[in-house]
């Protein structure tokens, strides 16, 4: 697994603290093994896809982030095609919501991507991938 330093100032004061994160370069599925993951994205058009909610990954958590140039990549979170995401992500330009349909990807838009934006997702129940948290324009596939 690939590692980032990341610096911190805070008062005057220089740390430094390890953000264990992997670097994703290809399209890849999930499975229980990645939760509480940070998956870092440089790479465009890659499919990240989760895996099916069951009662022995409820509770998965997975976080997705792009570390590519502003406009460069576009990222699609698959959900198995029996889950859906579920719900709002709130952003300058408009809210993104994703309404727990079934079989739909949420989209990070690439024209509006920037370094640094990111979707935590949860396995909150069966066939529900909740948002927790996100930053930047994350589209639901119509």
């Amino acid at each position: 697994m690939a590692t980032r330093t990341m610096t911190h100032i805070s008062n005057d004061v220089v740390r430094k603290r390890r953000d264990a994160s992997t670097i994703v370069t290809a399209s890849r599925s999930y499975t229980k093994a990645d939760s509480d993951g940070i998956f870092d994205i440089a790479t465009d058009a890659l499919v990240q896809t989760l895996p099916l909610i069951t009662t022995d990954n409820i509770g998965m958590k997975l976080t997705f982030r792009m570390t590519a140039a502003d406009g460069v990549a576009i990222i699609t979170l698959a959900p198995n095609a029996l889950d859906g995401f579920e719900g709002t992500i709130v952003n300058a330009a408009a809210d993104a919501v994703a309404s727990g349909v079934v079989d739909k990807d949420l989209v990070l838009t690439k024209a509006t991507s920037n370094d640094g934006d990111l979707i935590v997702v949860q396995a909150t129940a069966l066939t529900r991938w909740s948002v927790l948290h996100g930053i930047g324009i994350w589209a639901s596939q119509a």
